[in-house]
Order: C-alpha cells, then sequence, then structure tokens
C-alpha cells in the first residue's frame, strides 16, 4: 500500500510510539480508538522474535482503561517459549500505566488442506453493493478515516458490512495483511447497534477484544457479521463472523458494558 494518506501511528524507536488523529476515539475526543491499537499490538507481535513455522492463531486484549492519545510505550515478552505452542505479550502502557494488554497464541502451522471445512457462510462481496455507508454518527479521527459498504440484509443488531481504510497502519513500515484487516475488527461493536449510542440513551464500550483465526486473512477489506445481546444486568455481547475477500477466516467476541447517559440540560 502506498503512503499517500496520513497513517495512525508513527514509531519513535524504542518501543515508543504516538498516534495521530486517525487514531482518535468515538467516545472521547482524547482517548485512542481500539481498532488501530489492535492493528499496531498484531503487527508488534507478529514481527517480535518471528519463527517461520509458528502462525498466531488467537489473539485476546484486555483493556484496562481509557487509552489516551499521543505518545505510548509497548513491552513485548514470550509467556510461554516452545517450539511448536508459544504464548507471546505485549503491553501498552502510557506514562507507567498499563492500558492494553495483548496476548497471542502462536501455533504450529502444517499442511490440513485436505481436511479445511468450515460452516461459517461467507457473506456477499463488497462489490455486489453500492451502499456506501457514512458512519457520521460517531465521531472521532478513526470512524472518518474508514470506508464502509453495507449489505442490505444490514439492521439494528444484526450487521452485515465491509470495511478499508486508506489509511497506513504504522508510517514508513510495511505490514502484514492480517495486521491491517485486524485494525479494523473493533469496529464491529458500533456498526449495527441496539440502541442509539449518545446523551439521553446508552453508552456500551466494550472491555476487552477476543480474535480467535482458523485462516491468516489476506487484502484489504474485512467483511463483519456480527450479532449483538444486551443482557439484563448491565452487560451485552458482540460477537462477529470474520471475512476478507476469500471468505470467512475467524471469528471474534466483545464484551460489553452498558451505561445509562444522561440527558443534556
Amino acid at each position: 500500500m502506498l503512503e499517500t494518506s496520513e497513517p495512525y501511528y508513527l514509531s519513535l524507536g524504542e518501543g515508543r510510539f504516538k498516534s495521530t488523529i486517525q487514531a482518535q476515539g468515538a467516545w472521547n475526543p482524547n482517548e485512542q480508538h481500539m481498532a488501530p491499537v489492535t492493528g499496531l499490538l498484531t503487527h508488534l507481535i507478529e514481527t517480535f522474535q518471528p519463527k517461520p513455522q509458528l502462525r498466531i492463531s488467537r489473539i485476546s486484549f484486555e483493556i484496562l482503561g481509557l487509552i489516551p492519545g499521543g505518545e505510548f510505550q509497548v513491552r513485548l515478552g514470550i509467556l510461554r517459549p516452545g517450539r511448536t505452542i508459544e504464548l507471546v505479550q505485549a503491553e501498552m502502557s502510557v506514562d507507567g500505566r498499563a492500558c492494553v494488554i495483548a496476548r497471542a497464541w502462536r501455533l504450529e502451522a502444517a499442511d490440513t488442506s485436505g481436511i479445511s471445512a468450515t460452516n461459517d457462510e461467507p457473506m456477499a462481496s463488497h462489490t455486489k453493493t453500492n451502499r456506501d455507508w457514512d458512519l457520521g454518527d460517531w465521531p472521532g479521527g478513526y470512524i472518518h478515516s474508514i470506508r464502509a459498504r453495507l449489505l442490505p440484509d444490514h439492521e439494528p443488531g444484526r450487521g452485515r458490512a465491509w470495511l478499508s481504510t486508506e489509511h497506513p497502519l504504522l508510517g514508513g513500515v510495511h505490514v502484514s495483511d492480517m495486521a491491517r484487516l485486524l485494525g479494523l475488527v473493533d469496529t464491529s461493536n458500533g456498526i449495527a447497534t441496539l440502541v442509539p449510542a449518545g446523551p439521553g440513551s446508552w453508552a456500551f464500550p466494550n472491555v476487552d477484544l477476543q480474535i480467535h483465526l482458523y485462516r491468516e486473512p489476506t487484502g484489504e477489506w474485512l467483511g463483519l457479521q456480527n450479532s449483538v445481546s444486551f443482557g439484563t444486568e448491565g452487560v451485552g455481547l458482540t460477537s462477529s463472523v470474520l471475512h476478507d475477500e476469500v471468505g470467512p477466516f475467524g471469528r471474534a467476541e466483545q464484551i460489553l458494558t452498558l451505561r445509562r447517559i444522561p440527558p443534556l440540560n
């Protein structure tokens, strides 16, 4: 991808980075959106002491609080070393306070093409719809940085959308298709909300993101096929099947805290 647009992040060296306006969050103008954070941490885990025989199969993100915009540090380590199975951790911190912890299982790759199968049905391609979607109902630099196309069966609580971005993830650095596409996954919580967000309604931020991959994704478009559930005790769940232009490649889960927003006076 040619760097014709401002990246989400700039590298400052020695594990330090700086977010740009493109990474700005939707709930608070002073925070980062979790989507590009996911992409950056995925890239850093992919490139940390890589072993050619291992691939990322699951990556979990614990969101420990507000993720401030601006400068931050990422520290990486191996929690469980191994030749065929390995657990890698990335900790993102601001001024010494951890704000996101990511852990990824890297498993040994093998040729299982002869038995490959999935019950996840492919989504209609983004080329099959001209219904471009303006995400203007959501504020923030990240939301305005992405392109979205809705499929005809998109409805509240049940999303069917394709997303892409022309913005590089990290300035001056090549990143994989996986890092770029996973850097869009967290958007799923906002594409088919059960209730409108804003004053007098509800907030439903996620406190985690769990991504399971049974195939390495490719291309520039991410398909999100999601369903949203709200429980009776202040907790919700957004569940998504993830697609690229080849077909489904994994699933994502986001647990939500449901909070009433007071009306404006």
